[in-house]
């Protein structure tokens, strides 16, 4: 006896879910699409700026302008495709129960969760979910006996075993770690029977002594890895080491380095950056800029460089920290300031960013858990000839609403690029800031 079908659903799309992806309609297979009106509306007011939202709001309603037609408040509309359902504007918010008096407040949330309601009335054999990354719009909804789902298209699954970039094995023998010194490599089957993960980094140990290793994929062999620095700014642990190495090689054009405030992650790649700089045309060093209260630049006073300098404070305290560990009369400290001087190394907000084309550049993104997937996807795609991207941050510190551990584009990035020839990452582990700092940091 065949199957019963799976009955199709409609799906109605908060304003969050698209800011968050402009594509999302076209991630719920042959299910429908029903999209408020109200959301239309807020949509509307993120036109102008040059964030990814504002980006991401211009997208979506060319795409609706480009499939629309003149009916479309009342009938639905085909997608693109056999493997997509049908989109509809919602205008009729009437709905038997309503959600303004049931909160005691009239906002557009209660009006999307009204037309919500209304289709749901209208469509009594299908299941209408709302989807939203706002919390408090799911937990409203549901309240009213309204099915509500967060936007999960793009999320990492299992947090808890996100790629970590490393592996600690021991020896039995101290002769194998000092076998693996004399010579400088290893065969991997002697240490992996398991398929090896390319650019992964090993930590060999016995009673007695231990040695670093990087997996090389060209070479099939666990290479030695030597005591390293950058700058005048040295490694303080294994997994610091193992930074540096992937920040230094030229074979990896892409890298990760995530773990929580005072792991040395910005320094580090600013430092190796800093080492490299005859290689490169140009040093960027960006971060998103995450306003308080989540206000727009344009409240702020002055011209550009003033309203982004407060955020983007950080990167010139680790610039800082490098020049410090020279005089001010010798050679390195005066390079560093030629640089900034002549813009070789330039520090700019990642909206100066997009459109342009990355060739022969090192290009630093810090805090990069405050990014979506589609912007992560967006600054890779710049690169062009001999072009070095780092992208650094805490995935599980993120200062932007709607995106979480598991939905922000750093994970996803670490997610789905590991175990490519071009790309590595490591997760920093021990704070190196102070041992006031890491005392804050466990018990606090």
């Amino acid at each position: 006896m065949p199957k019963p079908r799976k009955a199709k659903q409609i799906f109605v799309l908060d304003t969050s879910v698209l800011l968050y992806d402009n594509e999302a309609v076209k991630n719920f297979q042959k299910n429908d699409i029903a999209i408020p009106i109200t959301v239309l509306e807020e949509l509307d007011t993120f036109k102008k700026g040059n964030s990814v939202t504002n980006l991401h709001a211009r997208e979506f309603i060319r795409y609706l302008d480009k499939i629309s037609d003149d009916n479309m408040l009342q009938k639905w509309i085909p997608l693109n495709g056999r493997t997509h359902g049908r989109l509809r504007v919602l205008s009729d918010e009437g709905s038997q129960v309503n959600a303004s008096e049931v909160f005691g407040s009239v906002k557009n949330d209660h009006r999307i969760i009204n037309a919500a309601l209304k289709l749901k009335e209208d469509e009594p054999g299908k299941k209408v979910v709302l989807v939203s990354k706002d919390i408090n719009l799911r937990l409203k909804a549901r309240a009213v006996n309204l099915d509500a789902e967060d936007y999960e298209t793009v999320r990492v699954k299992d947090i808890d075993h996100l790629y970590k970039g490393k592996t600690e094995l021991g020896f039995k023998e101290s002769k194998q770690i000092s076998d693996f010194y004399k010579t400088g490599r290893i065969d991997i089957e002697q240490l992996e029977k398991s398929q090896p993960i390319s650019n992964h980094y090993y930590i060999l140990r016995n009673h007695s002594s231990s040695a670093l290793g990087h997996f090389n994929p060209e070479s099939r062999n666990v290479e030695l890895i030597p005591k390293l620095n950058a700058y005048g700014i040295y490694p303080r642990n294994a997994e610091q080491t193992f930074a540096m190495h992937a920040i230094l090689s030229p074979a990896i054009q892409l890298l990760t380095i995530t773990g929580e405030a005072g792991t040395g992650k910005t320094l580090l790649a600013l430092a190796g950056a800093l080492e490299q700089r005859r290689e490169f045309r140009q040093i960027y060093l960006a971060r998103p800029i995450v306003p308080l209260s989540n206000r727009d630049l344009g409240y702020l006073p002055g011209d550009v460089t003033s309203k982004i300098d407060p955020y983007m404070q950080p990167l010139w305290d680790n610039l800082s920290i490098i020049k410090n560990q020279f005089s001010e009369n010798s050679k390195q400290y005066r390079k560093v300031e030629e640089l900034v001087e002549t813009e070789k190394l330039c520090i700019v907000p990642l909206a100066y960013i997009r459109g342009r084309s990355l060739n022969n550049v090192i290009f630093i993104i810090d805090e990069a858990q405050n990014l979506t997937p589609h912007e992560i996807k967006t600054i890779i795609t710049r690169a062009g000839d001999n072009t070095k991207i780092i992208f650094t941050g805490d995935i599980f510190q993120i200062d932007t609403p709607y995106l979480d551990a598991q939905s922000n584009g750093l994970s996803y990035l670490v997610d789905r690029m590991n175990n490519n020839n071009l790309y590595a990452h490591i997760n920093l582990e021990k704070g190196e800031r102070s041992e006031l700092a890491n005392i804050a940091s466990k018990l606090l």
